[in-house]
C-alpha cells in the first residue's frame, strides 16, 4: 500500500493500519516484545516501517485525533501516535503554543506511552526539546515515578540536551536511576551515559559504577577503551 500524504484522522489512520496487516509481523512482534507473548500488550502485526510511513502522511493531525490514537488497544496505532508528535516536536515551523500542547499530551497521557519503544520514539524532541529553555523539574518527577516507562522518559529526555553541550540533567538523573529495578530502565540510562561520553562519563563512573545495575553499566561503557572499561566493569 502507498501512502497519501494528507490530513488524517485516527480512523483512518486505523483503517489504513490493519490493511497493512499480517500474520508474519505479528509472529515477530511476539517474539520480540515479552508483554505481547504474555497477552498484556495488543499487535495488529504492521511493520514499523510501514507506522512510520503513515506517521509521515499524518503530521497535519490535529491532537485530539492524536490522543485517540493513543487510547486504541493497538500498539502500532500508539506508535503511529508518538511518532506524530515527535516529527510535529521536530518542525522548526510549530508554534511554542503546540509545543506546549504536545508535551503536555504526553505526559497527562504517559499511561498510554506504555513500553520502551514508544517512549524512545517522542521522549527526545516532545519533552526535552519543550524543556530545553525552561526548568527541568519535570524530569526530575519523572524519575521519581513508580512507573518505569515514566522513569525511562525522565533519561531518554536529556539526550536533547546533549546537542548544546549541557549533560547536567543527564548525569543527575543517571545518578537517581543508577540501581533502578527495571531492566529496561537500566538499558536506557546506560544508553544515555554512553552518548554523553567522556570525560564527564569517566568521572560519573569514577564514583558510581561500584553502585550501578550491572545492565546500565554495560551499555555505558561500551565505546570506552579495552582496558577502562574492563576496570569499570570489574568494579561493579
Amino acid at each position: 500500500m502507498r501512502v497519501v500524504a494528507g490530513m488524517w484522522t485516527a480512523r483512518a489512520f486505523l483503517a489504513a493500519l490493519e490493511s497493512l496487516s499480517s500474520d508474519d509481523e505479528l509472529r515477530k512482534y511476539k517474539r520480540a516484545f515479552p508483554l505481547a507473548r504474555r497477552g498484556r500488550e495488543r499487535f495488529l502485526g504492521v511493520a514499523m516501517a510501514s507506522v512510520s510511513e503513515l506517521a509521515r502522511a499524518s503530521t497535519g493531525m490535529p491532537l485530539d485525533e492524536v490522543e485517540k490514537l493513543l487510547e486504541s488497544p493497538w500498539h502500532e496505532a500508539r506508535a503511529g501516535a508518538v511518532g506524530i508528535m515527535d516529527l510535529q516536536a521536530r518542525n522548526r515551523m510549530t508554534t511554542p503554543t503546540h509545543r506546549r500542547a504536545l508535551f503536555e499530551l504526553y505526559l497527562r497521557r504517559h499511561d498510554r506511552i506504555n513500553s520502551w519503544d514508544l517512549v524512545d520514539r517522542a521522549a527526545i524532541h516532545v519533552v526535552g526539546g519543550y524543556l530545553a529553555d525552561r526548568s527541568r523539574d519535570p524530569l526530575y518527577a519523572l524519575a521519581r515515578s513508580p512507573e518505569p516507562c515514566e522513569r525511562r522518559t525522565a533519561i531518554v529526555a536529556t539526550m536533547y540536551f546533549l546537542g548544546s553541550g549541557d549533560t547536567h540533567d543527564l548525569f543527575a538523573i543517571a545518578r537517581l536511576l543508577a540501581d533502578d529495578p527495571d531492566r529496561e530502565v537500566q538499558k536506557a540510562t546506560g544508553w544515555a551515559l554512553r552518548a554523553a561520553g567522556p570525560p564527564g562519563l569517566e568521572h560519573f563512573l569514577d564514583q558510581w559504577a561500584p553502585r550501578m545495575d550491572r545492565v546500565a553499566l554495560r551499555y555505558a561503557v561500551e565505546k570506552l577503551p579495552k582496558v577502562t572499561r574492563e576496570r569499570y566493569l570489574k568494579a561493579s
